[in-house]
């Protein structure tokens, strides 16, 4: 369900053993950017940043709703949070002029311990941060990493919760959006009517993951991450030999989000967060075109999501469903034509024969 009581998200913490110190639209790729200290990631430019920050006066007005179902499983791994203001509801003492939102999607594998543990702590952890809120991606990130530890940790007292999750969250503080992802659940943008990715599946068949995996001692088979797991990145799983730790050294299943930041402007109208089975059946274009479809038929965003998840079942969908959208503006998308490229028609070798030799009688 969607965590929206302010005290329900951050209690389980304290008994951890956790630090707290620590009209053509055009889209403009410099105004995403990849965070990440990992390899083979790229890094931020934060004079850009800055310098798009000037000349960008839009106020975001945010939304959001969400909506999960069992699907055709036998259980629900699934679980979601939606935090208007993260800072207020865990009681952190840093409460700045601007809230800052807090999105969650959280894919379960082998139980939902991982999942409902992530959702219940992650939170809690981000801002109990000696950095929040001023170093949001470095938070993130250690967050992420931290996370996992404290649930290996928990895992050492009741094995029951030795499973994993896949794990993507997304933050709005002012105009910006800091989306942080560790497996295969996606998010993506709606830049007036245009689809963009804010994550890549980490998956064995990524080229970049694969790469990483083996450069770590790890390998796959099959599709799968040491022939065993489909994600290459999640937090969990620690009871699984060698994907976690090998010889002292990380070991190639990592806990560590690979990080997008985006300045938001007029042109951007909602955020879709979806597990991987809302993918399975959707590609990103034609989700953010059912989505837009959706809110200017009625405006209603939780009721959008139950519409998603539903035609997803419709497709075809046999794993757990959940989906977040996240809007920007409190006025449904507006209609766009969307110019399509021109379509180069070519003739083969045989028509230009047939060709000249009707022209010629």
């Amino acid at each position: 369900m969607c965590v929206q009581d302010v005290e329900s998200v951050c209690e389980q913490v304290d008994d951890l053993g956790l630090s707290t110190d620590h009209n053509t639209p055009q889209f403009d790729s410099n105004q995403i950017t990849v965070v990440s200290n990992s390899f083979p990631m790229e890094s931020i430019c934060e004079d850009t940043v800055v310098a798009e920050e000037r000349y960008n006066s839009f106020t975001p007005i945010i939304r959001s709703g969400e909506w999960s179902d069992i699907g055709h499983r036998n259980y629900m791994e699934d679980t979601h949070i939606c935090i208007p203001d993260l800072a207020r509801t865990c009681n952190n003492k840093f409460l700045g002029e601007e809230a800052i939102s807090f999105y969650g999607v959280f894919d379960g594998h082998g139980g939902k311990g991982a999942s409902n543990f992530v959702r219940d702590n992650l939170p809690r952890i981000i801002v109990d941060d000696a950095n929040f809120p001023l170093e949001l991606e470095k938070v993130v990130t250690r967050s992420f990493m931290e996370t996992d530890a404290a649930f290996a940790r928990s895992c050492a007292l009741e094995s029951a919760l030795s499973s994993g999750t896949t794990a993507l969250t997304a933050m709005i503080f002012g105009r910006s959006l800091l989306v942080a992802n560790a497996g295969d659940c996606r998010a993506v943008l709606s830049r007036r009517g245009l689809a963009f990715e804010m994550s890549k599946d980490h998956r064995p068949c990524y080229d970049k993951e694969r790469l990483r995996i083996e450069s770590l001692g790890g390998f796959v088979e099959d599709g799968y991450l040491n022939g065993q797991l489909a994600v290459t990145r999640a937090i969990g799983n620690w009871h699984i030999k060698g994907l976690k730790e090998m010889d002292d050294r990380a070991g190639p299943l990592s806990a560590e989000p690979e990080l997008k930041l985006v300045t938001l402007t007029k042109e951007d109208e909602f955020l879709i967060i979806g597990c991987d089975g809302i993918w399975d059946v959707f590609r990103n274009q034609n989700a953010v075109d059912f989505v837009r479809r959706r809110l200017q038929d009625h405006n209603d965003v939780k009721r959008c999501c139950k519409e998603m998840v539903e035609e997803a079942m419709k497709r075809g969908a046999f794993d757990n469903l959940t989906v977040v959208i996240v809007c920007f503006q409190a006025e449904p998308p507006p209609p766009v034509v969307v110019q399509r490229g021109r379509v180069r028609r070519s003739i083969s070798a045989e028509g230009l024969l047939n060709l000249k030799y009707h022209l010629e009688g």
